[in-house]
């Protein structure tokens, strides 16, 4: 099980630490495998780039109208996070019916 978001993130915190066998993979230092963001995207769509990041904000308008799987490879910060791989199940974001979903599908 991997756990792609950031170390010093929150919520990305509480999940490695509700899932102790899960490996940390921080998006800034090592990225996200190029076919694992292409399904994410596939499955998530929209929501995979969280809009309310403060790098969100920081860019322009010709910036947020790229696609979204470029913006994602350029700034990894703009991903939802965390992004929760088990096996060929995704899982976005952290929530009490994430955290179920996730341990039935471990």
């Amino acid at each position: 099980m991997l756990i792609y978001g950031l170390k010093n993130c929150d919520t990305c915190r509480k999940a490695t630490k509700a899932l102790p066998d899960a490996q940390l993979v921080d998006v800034r230092k090592d990225g996200v495998p190029a076919d694992v963001l292409a399904r994410a995207h596939a499955q998530f769509g929209a929501a995979l780039v969280n809009t309310r990041s403060t790098t969100w904000r920081g860019l322009d308008d010709a910036e947020r109208g790229a696609d979204p799987l470029e913006l994602l490879a350029a700034h990894p910060a703009l991903m939802k996070r965390p992004l929760i791989a088990v096996g060929e199940d995704l899982f976005l974001g952290w929530n009490d019916a994430t955290e179920a979903k996730v341990k039935a599908a471990q």
